[in-house]
This record gives C-alpha cells, sequence and structure tokens, in this order.
C-alpha cells in the first residue's frame, strides 16, 4: 500500500507540473488572435487583385508618374496600388479626373479597373491614371475613339518640370538685381 501511495503522489506532482504548462500556452493563443486581427484589419483596408489573364491594358502618363491600368467588365469599382479609389485619391477632384472618362463615353459602372501607378505626386497620378483609362477604353470599344479623342483625352499632356539652369535658383528664377 506503502507504494502505491507513492505512485499516487508521483502522479499528483506530475499533473500539476502539467497544469502550469497550460498557462504558458494561453498568452501564445492571445498573441495568435492579436495576428489574426491585424491580418483581418490588413485585408479589410487592401483590395484582392483578381487574376488579370483576360484584362485589356493600357499605360497612361502624366509629368513623372506612369499608371499600369488594367480594364475588367464590371461593376464599376476602381482600385489603384491594391487600395480603393477613395482611399488612395481622397480629394473628390482627384477622383472626379478619375471617373472623366466614363462620364464621357457614358459607360459609370460598366468596368472594374486595377491600377498600379507610381513615380510623381497624387495630381500627376490622377492624370496618368486617367490617360491610362483612356486608353483602355479606347482598346475594348474603338467606337468610343472619337468622344475620348474630342476630349482631349486620348492625347498625352507633354509638360513636364522644367530643369533648373546653371547661375539660376531655379529653372528661371534669377537672383535679385542689384544697382550698385
Amino acid at each position: 500500500m506503502a507504494t502505491e501511495t507513492k505512485k499516487t503522489t508521483a502522479k499528483a506532482t506530475t499533473v500539476k507540473k502539467a497544469a502550469p504548462a497550460k498557462k504558458t500556452a494561453t498568452p501564445k493563443a492571445t498573441t495568435k488572435a492579436t495576428v489574426k486581427t491585424a491580418a483581418a484589419k490588413k485585408s479589410a483596408t487592401t483590395v484582392a487583385t483578381p487574376k488579370l489573364n483576360n484584362a485589356i491594358y493600357a499605360t497612361g502618363k502624366r509629368k513623372d508618374s506612369v499608371a499600369r491600368v488594367y480594364m475588367l467588365p464590371g461593376k464599376g469599382n476602381i482600385v489603384i496600388n491594391e487600395r480603393p479609389m477613395a482611399e488612395y485619391f481622397r480629394r473628390p477632384v482627384l477622383q472626379m479626373i478619375l471617373n472623366q472618362p466614363f462620364a464621357v463615353t457614358k459607360r459609370e459602372g460598366a468596368y472594374d479597373v486595377f491600377v498600379m501607378v507610381m513615380g510623381g505626386g497624387l495630381s500627376g497620378q490622377a492624370g496618368a491614371v486617367k490617360h491610362g483609362i483612356s486608353k483602355a477604353l479606347e482598346k475594348s470599344e474603338p467606337d468610343l475613339r472619337a468622344a475620348l479623342k474630342a476630349a482631349g483625352f486620348l492625347t498625352r499632356d507633354s509638360r513636364v518640370v522644367e530643369r533648373k539652369h546653371y547661375g539660376y535658383h531655379k529653372a528661371r528664377r534669377s537672383t535679385q538685381f542689384s544697382k550698385r
């Protein structure tokens, strides 16, 4: 009987040792939950990019910005750098610039647009995306060329910042005139 008691006490000690192991396991579970919520927040802000195999591709340019535009028939969603248009271009004027080609051709909500744009500032990027959307619309429906051309959306705006010249503060800004 004495040996049985020792066995039961040995068992009791092993059970007690197993219990603290569960306590150390719970913080790991909370960190996993934290990682899952962080991943959920990230997935909520970003938009999944579909397979663009059958998409119409066009490149738009403006100032120093280059936009790669992929267009598919859809519901009118515009995604720029894996973010919704309203989140990437927060100013209503820039959002209006992007929607101009669709408004002129009366194709609002007909296409989903996925854009990767880089370089320049927000204004130049919006112009580049507009140029790319216009070229993609023309590729998808050649009949729209006349309307887009009349609005001036197919012409690449060649105005870029002038370079700084030697002996000047900026491109044209000279030094202050001194009489003596």
